[in-house]
């Protein structure tokens, strides 16, 4: 049977695209090129060998993407979670005081300027 291998894409939609782009430029250091999107290769992967996409359906109770009205998440995996929190705070980026340990990693959330909740996820390197 075919089926999907991967995240292909993340779009958003914006009120002010140029602003919003800009805001993520400067604050998670995605850098959009000459075609107006970025493009994150998985041989970009912070660490090696932690690459992986998940892909998950939330029941439309869930409080995970914050206001009710948000109908989508996107997950960034980040390389210092705790250096970048104290960047986004330093910026008056919104950043949510709850934080999450897993086995597979540490997750945090921030607020962008048109208001989605956006998580932030730093995998864990497994040891030898």
């Amino acid at each position: 049977m075919a089926r999907v291998t991967g995240i292909g894409g993340v779009f958003l939609k914006a009120r002010d695209p140029k602003a919003l782009a800009g805001w993520y430029a400067q604050h998670l250091g995605i850098q959009l090129a000459d075609y107006g999107g970025a493009t994150l290769l998985w041989s970009d992967e912070v660490p090696a060998g932690t690459g992986q996409t998940s892909w998950m359906i939330f029941p439309d109770t869930t409080k995970h993407f914050g206001a009710p009205e948000q109908r989508a998440m996107i997950n960034y995996r980040v390389d210092d979670l705790e250096g970048l929190l104290t960047q986004l705070r330093a910026a008056n980026v919104p950043v949510d005081p709850h934080q999450e340990s897993a086995s597979y990693g540490h997750f945090a959330w921030i607020t962008d300027p048109e208001g989605n909740r956006v998580e932030l996820w730093q995998p864990l390197v497994e040891t030898p």
